[in-house]
């Protein structure tokens, strides 16, 4: 496991939009306990690193073969294969790939290497009221990793912003929310036994975290996936229209619609493919505002 200073990252985004207000860098950290069947970041639920392959990239030019340590790569007949059992995520393959058809998704990175990259854009911050999202996976899936990186940004001045599935102890978010201007909190499902089904896990824990912290005082904006003809019923549009009315100083509702981005990134890291739902189009999102608006929800945002 890394160190408390250190962690592995999934990926930095510059001059994001949509994770908090103003413009933010956000921070995608590696692991997560869930399994939600929509994930569209499937290669963060593990910890360790992963080889991801870009098969339309690929010039079968047959570099990566002498370069793999473990005799992963094989190139025949116009076709590149891979041993995913004998892969250990060293990069080497990546590293002599022209194409940049091979790349390795998750590198260790300390506090201080990941706030360089975050404070480079210290001035759009100020300016816009953004600042730092840590997202992932679950970020507190790396507390010490996080609970760092937040304390760093603190001190720096810097907006503080974490996307939570709430799946961790309460212990762990009473220590880290003095150092987060704003939890952007999932709430998924509705039922328990079909939030188990959709990611693997009851709610239970969640919804206490999220009475929890919203107790505590935290600035919370709901986030909610609504995959059309999966867990968008109306029981949970029910359910998001009541969270409004049980907790009317929340920061906003968001609805985070489906979009089938994760099966690719899963098809390039060698992950079972998840099950490929339906996008929502303009139409069934008036339609959701509709069914919200109905149980007295009308303060939402539909992204």
């Amino acid at each position: 496991m890394p160190a408390m200073n250190s962690g592995i990252v999934l990926d930095i985004f510059r001059c994001s939009l949509h994770d908090g207000p103003g413009i933010r860098t956000a921070v995608f950290l590696k692991g997560c306990p869930l399994g939600c069947l929509w994930c569209h970041n499937p290669e963060s639920q593990a910890m360790a690193p992963v080889l991801s392959f870009n098969a339309e990239r690929c010039t079968r030019c047959g570099a990566c073969v002498p370069a793999c340590p473990n005799a992963c790569h094989t190139v025949q007949a116009n076709q590149h294969t891979i041993n995913r059992a004998a892969c250990t995520a060293c990069g080497q393959c990546a590293a002599v790939c022209p194409a940049n058809a091979l790349e390795i998704k998750g590198r260790l990175m300390t506090v201080d290497q990941v706030i360089a990259e975050v404070s480079k854009d210290a001035d759009y911050y100020r300016g816009s009221g953004g600042g730092l999202t840590l997202t992932g996976g679950e970020p507190m899936m790396q507390f010490d990793f996080t609970r760092a990186l937040l304390s760093a940004a603190r001190q720096l001045g810097i907006h503080t912003a974490i996307e939570t599935s709430g799946a961790a102890s309460a212990g762990h978010y009473r220590q880290i929310l003095p150092l987060i201007d704003l939890f952007l909190f999932d709430y998924k499902g509705t039922d328990p036994a079909l939030h188990a089904q959709h990611t693997g896990a009851s709610n239970g824990l969640i919804l206490q975290n999220l009475d929890m912290l919203y107790t505590a005082g935290a600035n919370i904006t709901l986030r909610c996936p609504l995959v059309p003809g999966i867990n968008d019923t109306d029981q949970h549009l029910a359910g998001i229209a009541a969270m409004a009315k049980r907790y009317p100083r929340l920061t906003g509702i968001e609805i985070m619609p489906y979009h089938p981005m994760g099966n690719e990134k899963a098809r390039r890291t060698g992950l079972p493919e998840p099950p490929e739902f339906t996008p929502a189009d303009a139409a069934i999102k008036a339609a959701w505002r509709v069914r919200l608006n109905a149980h007295g929800c009308t303060d939402v945002v539909i992204n």
